[in-house]
């Protein structure tokens, strides 16, 4: 046997390290920073092995390669807690690996819910995260259905660096700050966090020096940076740049709104903020991540609408359309918006930690100095004027004032002492007026109202004041005020995959709501010992009663000598199911002489 193995190789087993695989295995070990190379060092090599005359040929299609290599070899993996194994492309790594993006660890996704919820600490970082990872996902899937879209890889990366980056711009305890702040600190200025978005984007590109590597990724720039703040703010010369949810027909052939991308890629602007329908891959994450920590039951999942999605023409643009069958899941989805608000975005007592906060933000908002640009300063309201102050900006700034001994933070610092004490304004009630009322100054005369509103029962020895009352007035909707965002949403059949059609509600069912918004008035009082609290109570009965205001839950418990003075607030269920009756024992006596007359009558 030994005889007929050596002569085919004449191979000496003291040389077994030098067989042909192991010297390519060396080789490849010594020249394995080709996985790194960049466009000019690939060009370099074939210069070097004489093939320079394909160097400018090569340029035009090796850097689309080499991007996908990069993104497979050095893509970042996050272990997220909703989405599992998120892989980001390199150029988002970028981004997130800057102090503009990480300070987004420091800002709660939910603000002063976190008081009341205790698993409720997430952050602002990981929902952006994970809006970047959905809005890829959808627009890799709308690509991977139909390849006609000619959806490029810089269509790609843009939604993905505007999901990322749509949140950017919120400040400290997110919405507290942009909706009862800053509209107390500047009345006379519109700003929304959207704004601050794009302000902040800008800002993170330049302080980073990211404009040479988006380039060497294959952006166009400034061309693909209009189009991703576009995608987070809408187009910059309408009122969506606010926020503001602009409808279908809105934008006609004759007048496309964008400049990042042109009308036959219209469906593009739908994946991170769907101003059309609000059917959109931020919501997909907040209600899954916020579920989740706020120990609610998520009735929608967004992996199916990624198997059904699909672009349709509708009046000579392009939108994403999804199955007829899948319009009960969508209304499902609006009414788990809803709850959300209803059970915890609008809690009660969230709601009035988040308005003493504002307040504690508002009397510290002078004595707290931020440094920004140029060595400028800046105060907690107008940090947002400046990205580099507005980057220091985060929820700390509670600590800072709680743990402060500063005299001139007194005022504020109490009110913090309070929150975490437990020591909170008391709700005295919830009503809601019979028609939608607009609200500019109305609020401040209300709670002078409720101040002069003294049932005449009402212990005289208490006297109320107008700064002891607080009044919230709560808009809720399905994302669209008073519209039906289903009557935005367009459907296809199976049958027929680019037809687009409308389904209207009464195609669905008839067990679905007849309005779409509705304002919910709630009063607290800042005096929280018990007499203060029973006459405030009593004022705010009275109130309602003076404003024709729907009686409150409790009204015949807190104010039972007042509520029977009012008869459209008897407690009759007429109008409601059909049948007269009441909770008093009269009438139920009544009611039963008349069942009883109608089957003697029967019989």
């Amino acid at each position: 046997m030994e005889n007929r193995k050596r002569p085919l190789g004449e191979v000496n087993p003291n040389d077994s390290f030098k067989t042909p695989e192991k010297r390519v295995s060396v080789v490849r070990l010594l020249d394995s920073d080709y996985m790194r190379w960049g466009v000019e060092e690939t060009c370099r090599y074939l210069r070097g092995e004489g093939l320079g005359e394909w160097e400018d040929t090569f340029k035009g299609w090796f850097s689309g390669l080499l991007l996908a290599v990069c993104c497979l070899v050095f893509g970042q993996v996050f272990n997220d807690s909703i989405h599992g194994h998120v892989e980001l492309h390199p150029l988002l790594i970028k981004i997130i690996d800057t102090p503009q993006f990480q300070r987004l660890r420091n800002l709660k996704q939910l603000g002063g819910t976190y008081f009341v919820f205790p698993g409720a600490s997430h952050n602002r970082f990981e929902h952006c995260i994970g809006v970047g990872h959905l809005a890829g996902r959808l627009v890799q899937a709308l690509n991977d259905r139909q390849p006609e879209l000619f959806i490029s890889r810089r269509d790609i990366l843009c939604v993905q660096i505007a999901g990322l980056c749509h949140d950017l711009g919120h400040g400290p305890f997110s919405h507290m700050f942009d909706g009862k702040f800053i509209p107390k600190a500047r009345p006379g200025i519109s700003w929304k966090h959207e704004k601050a978005s794009l302000d902040m984007f800008d800002y993170l590109v330049k302080d980073n020096g990211l404009k040479p590597v988006m380039e060497q990724h294959g952006l166009v720039l400034p061309e693909d940076l209009e189009f991703i703040k576009e995608q987070i703010a809408g187009p910059p010369d309408t009122n969506a740049s606010q926020g503001q949810k602009v409808a279908a027909s809105s934008a006609s052939p004759r007048s496309w709104p964008y400049k990042g991308r042109p009308e036959d890629k219209s469906f593009l602007y739908e994946i991170v903020a769907n101003r059309r329908n609000g059917i959109d891959v931020d919501k997909w994450d907040y209600f899954a991540r916020d579920c989740y920590h706020l120990g609610i039951q998520n009735n929608f999942d967004y992996r199916r609408f990624l198997k059904f999605a699909r672009v349709c023409e509708v009046d000579g643009q392009k939108h994403i359309c999804t199955r007829d069958k899948e319009v009960g899941n969508l209304y499902d989805m609006f009414h788990t918006r809803n709850c959300l608000h209803r059970r915890a975005y609008q809690h009660k007592v969230g709601n009035i930690i988040e308005t003493m906060i504002a307040e504690a933000f508002l009397k510290a908002d002078k004595h707290i100095q931020i440094e920004g640009s140029e060595g400028k300063m800046f105060t907690l309201s107008t940090a947002i004027d400046d990205m580099e102050a507005y980057t220091k900006l985060t929820d700390h700034i509670f600590e800072q004032i709680l743990h402060s001994s500063s005299s001139e933070l007194a005022e504020s610092r109490q009110i913090l002492r309070n929150i975490i004490c437990r020591r909170l304004y008391k709700c005295l009630g919830q009503t809601q007026a019979d028609k939608p009322m607009s609200f500019t100054q109305t609020i401040r005369s209300w709670e002078a109202d409720l101040a002069r509103s003294i049932p005449q029962n009402s212990a005289q020895d208490v006297r109320l004041q107008p700064e002891d009352f607080v009044v919230n007035v709560i808009f809720m909707d399905y994302g669209m005020k008073e519209k039906n965002p289903i009557n935005n949403v367009r459907f296809y059949c199976k049958n027929d995959l680019t037809t687009a059609i409308q389904i209207r509600k009464n195609q669905v069912s008839k067990l679905l709501p007849d309005q779409f918004a509705e304002q919910l008035i709630r009063v607290y009082c800042k005096k929280t010992d018990d007499r203060s609290l029973e006459a405030a109570k009593k004022h705010f009965v009275q109130w309602c009663m003076n404003m024709n205001f729907s009686k409150p839950q409790d009204g015949d418990i807190i104010a039972p000598e007042l509520t029977p003075l009012k008869a459209s607030w008897s407690n009759n269920n007429e109008g409601e199911d059909g049948e007269g009756g009441s909770l008093r024992e009269g009438n139920c006596a009544s009611v039963n002489g008349k069942k009883k007359a109608k089957m003697q009558l029967s019989f």
